[in-house]
């Protein structure tokens, strides 16, 4: 899986269902690249269009349980590989890192509020 399908369903799993131009401009790739992208997914088995009960012009592309379940796994996965690579600090490392946790949380949340764009 490309790393732009991957970051695409951990937006969906995150925010919930979006419109493809709004994935497009989170995932910083052209209309036409997302809508091919969603349609190779959709195919998958891992995301399903829906329409949006608020707008009934509106296709809201939203993350299927079998997408949760790759998203959780693949989650699931980096969290094993940091336990691992940690589990071969020094003490005086792993405290550094403790240390920086407040910093790196703000980062990710700088970070995630970026590619969700401005809020409506």
């Amino acid at each position: 899986m490309s790393l732009t399908s991957a970051a695409t369903l951990a937006t969906l799993d995150r925010t919930g269902p979006r419109r493809i131009t709004d994935l497009a401009a989170v995932e910083g790739v052209t209309q036409p690249a997302m809508t091919t992208l969603v349609r190779v997914m959709e195919e998958s088995g891992l995301v399903e269009r829906r329409g949006d009960a608020s707008d009934k012009r509106v296709t809201l592309v939203c993350l299927t349980e079998a997408g949760a379940s790759y998203v959780r796994t693949r989650r699931q996965a980096g969290v094993h590989a940091f336990e691992r690579l940690i589990g071969e600090l020094t003490g005086d490392e792993v405290e550094a890192l403790v240390a920086a946790l407040p910093a790196l949380t703000h980062l990710a949340e700088l970070e995630s509020q970026d590619r969700e764009g401005p809020k409506q």
